[in-house]
């Protein structure tokens, strides 16, 4: 099992010491994530300081840029790194493209197939010099000058892995992507019973393998020397559980374990703007369905004991209440990767 790291440095310049950190502890993997900053200029830096790991975008929110924009940043990073990079693409939820990004809003799913293939298409133009042409409902391409095209790369386009909840969008990944991303609200039982069968159902449309899709996940870890400080880092956890759990684009994970009457009312104080009282609805069970928690000398066989099989990379940035030490981290990441 590969293991990723994701990037925490507030300002830019901080993310090359960091990166090159991730790399020495053993890291298969750093990503960075659209949130309060860009996704692409963090792995820009990493891509200077680093030379082994998979530099990833976890994700990078594809509706508000074209897909054009999306393939040349792409190409830029793949070249940086030398053939290191790894888009991922999440759709986001409707009130955050309208409200937030105000961009149109269309079916997310059948959107994204065609946002996947015509990066593909966009590419392939590049590479071999074929006429670009691509025809569909929401993108539609079909001119690419000399002037405009950088030509063949040096290295492979970059796979591309999707981020996905609902059946529906796991079908997409397993129709289209090289690799499906999971959000941290989930579960063993949600990937084994929803996430697997989406992914096989999609191979099976394209005729190809289920192998040729990765899996990517990791829940919420929770980890620590002792009880004392995992009880610290589980009131965090409790919280960002009830964050996630509020949108309604997660509650097909919540009625997988029954919780969806917990969701709904997270909902409506989410709406009130009570977000302080939400993790106090996040009870002992729900905490269990969706965090791995043990110390650290037992968190890695806890989470293969549980995702063991299911997974073929693991996000490990656990939430501890103070910093991991080095050689717990280098053992705890060896034997996740030593797991099956």
């Amino acid at each position: 099992m590969r293991v990723n790291y994701r990037l925490s440095s507030k300002e830019l310049s901080g993310v090359p010491g960091e990166a090159a950190w991730a790399e020495s502890m053993g890291y298969d993997g750093i990503s960075s994530s659209e949130t309060a900053h860009d996704p692409f200029l963090p792995l820009a830096m990493a891509a200077t300081s680093t030379s082994r790991v998979i530099l990833a975008t976890s994700v990078a929110i594809a509706f508000p840029r074209s897909p054009m924009v999306t393939a040349h940043t792409s190409r830029d990073l793949q070249d940086l790194s030398q053939g290191r990079f790894r888009l991922g693409l999440g759709t986001q939820v409707k009130g955050h493209i309208e409200r937030r990004f105000s961009t149109t809003w269309a079916p997310p799913g059948p959107r994204l197939r065609e946002y996947v293939q015509s990066l593909r298409h966009i590419w392939d133009c590049w590479a071999t010099g074929n006429k670009l042409d691509y025809q569909g409902k929401y993108y539609q391409f079909s001119l690419m000058t000399p002037f405009f095209n950088p030509g063949p790369s040096l290295y492979p386009a970059p796979s591309v892995f999707t981020g996905a909840v609902n059946a529906y969008n796991c079908q997409v990944a397993g129709e289209v992507c090289d690799g499906l991303m999971l959000h941290s609200l989930t579960s063993a039982e949600y990937v084994r019973d929803v996430v697997r069968p989406g992914l096989d159902k999609g191979a099976a449309k394209s005729g190809r393998a289920r192998s040729q899709t990765g899996l990517t996940s990791s829940g919420f870890i929770i980890t620590g020397p002792n009880q004392s400080s995992i009880r610290a880092a589980t009131a965090d956890v409790r919280r960002r559980i009830a964050f996630y759990s509020s949108t309604r684009t997660y509650f097909p994970v919540l009625e997988a374990h029954g919780f969806q009457e917990i969701g709904a009312q997270l909902h409506q104080m989410s709406l009130r703007g009570e977000w302080a009282e939400m993790g106090e609805l996040v009870s002992d069970e729900m905490l269990d369905a969706f965090a791995v928690i043990g110390e650290y000398d037992e968190i890695a066989g806890r989470f293969l004991e549980r995702y063991g099989g299911l997974l073929d990379e693991i996000n490990f940035s656990p939430s501890t209440e103070g910093p991991i030490e080095e050689v717990q981290l280098r053992r705890i990441i060896q034997e996740l990767r030593e797991g099956v």
